[in-house]
């Protein structure tokens, strides 16, 4: 069901974001306890804000009241993927070339499955990056297929 709903928000939603010059990030549909929320991520290469958001939310909403997809009552919420955003897409890993990540695996490379790096290249197959350990600076290849969920670090 969950699917369904947000193949049917993302094709509502991306005339209204191409027309906004936005981007679309990612579209989820969960339950929290006993409500239901419909999230839409956006961005730009300039970030978002509030009001953008909510342009976005008063013309998806309309369009979702008009089509009524949604069985049950939900929250629809647009928003910004925020610092961490998530690195769903080939497009958004080559956007952050040169940007500090961190990137979870489905097994294990070279002993573990989580790393935080600066990302230098993607190819289309593996992802490098420079991870700091101690006083020195390793290159690590990390095959793409392997990759779980990746997404910006912020550093301290």
């Amino acid at each position: 069901m969950s699917k369904k709903v947000t193949e049917i928000a993302e094709e509502l939603v991306i005339p209204i974001l191409e027309s906004m010059n936005l981007e679309l990030v990612d579209v989820e549909f969960v339950k929290e306890g006993k409500n239901w929320f419909l999230r839409v991520y956006i961005d730009s290469d300039e970030g978002v804000d509030i009001e953008e958001c909510g342009k976005v939310s008063e013309q998806l909403g309309g369009k979702l009241d008009e089509l009524d997809p949604i069985q049950e009552a939900y929250f629809l919420e647009v928003s910004s993927p925020g610092v961490e955003r998530p690195l769903k897409k080939e497009q958004d890993i080559r956007k952050a070339i040169g940007k500090l990540v961190h990137i979870k695996t489905y097994e294990q490379i070279e002993g573990q499955k989580e790393f935080e790096g600066t990302l230098v290249n993607f190819d289309g197959n593996d992802l490098t990056i420079e991870i700091r350990v101690k006083t020195r600076i390793k290159s690590m290849s990390i095959p793409y297929d392997k990759v779980a969920n990746a997404r910006l670090a912020v550093s301290f």
